[in-house]
């Protein structure tokens, strides 16, 4: 992506220390008490970030809602977005949805996705990506840039 001058977007999931800003809503499963360990925000050295590089926090399942993430898309003219990520079901598709209500096309890396099943992973390749954007293999979309 960075050789195709394609803006990478790193995506994280982040709280207050007092966990404040955490949603607090009456669900039948709820996240664990507590606030995420002192690490939760480093940057993991298998992803390393570059000069450039977008990095969002985001306080609910998708990446759009409550962040910059449109303007900093829009302002670049970004039409197209590939999402690959954790937690397929939760994150991904919610960040997916979203990309899709906002106008976004977009392109799903499977085999750079994972989510805390196999059953739930399927679910969303299978009945719902292909429904709002694209599904393709990593070395698909790498040649795509070319």
């Amino acid at each position: 992506f960075r050789a195709a001058k394609a803006p990478v977007v790193l995506v994280k999931v982040g709280f207050s220390a007092d966990g404040g800003d955490v949603l607090k809503t009456r669900v039948d499963a709820p996240n664990p008490p507590g606030a995420p360990p002192a690490n939760w925000l480093d940057q993991p050295a298998e992803l390393p970030s570059r000069a450039g590089d977008l990095h969002i926090v985001k306080r609910q399942w998708g990446a759009f809602y409550g962040t910059e993430l449109d303007l900093q898309l829009r302002r670049r003219g970004i039409k197209t977005i590939v999402l690959a990520g954790i937690a397929t079901s939760v994150g991904v598709e919610s960040t997916a949805r979203n990309a899709w209500e906002l106008g976004y096309d977009i392109v799903f890396a499977e085999d750079a996705t994972s989510g805390p099943d196999a059953a739930s992973h399927a679910h969303s390749f299978e009945k719902i990506f292909p429904r709002i954007g694209r599904v393709r293999r990593t070395a698909q979309v790498l040649a795509a840039l070319q």
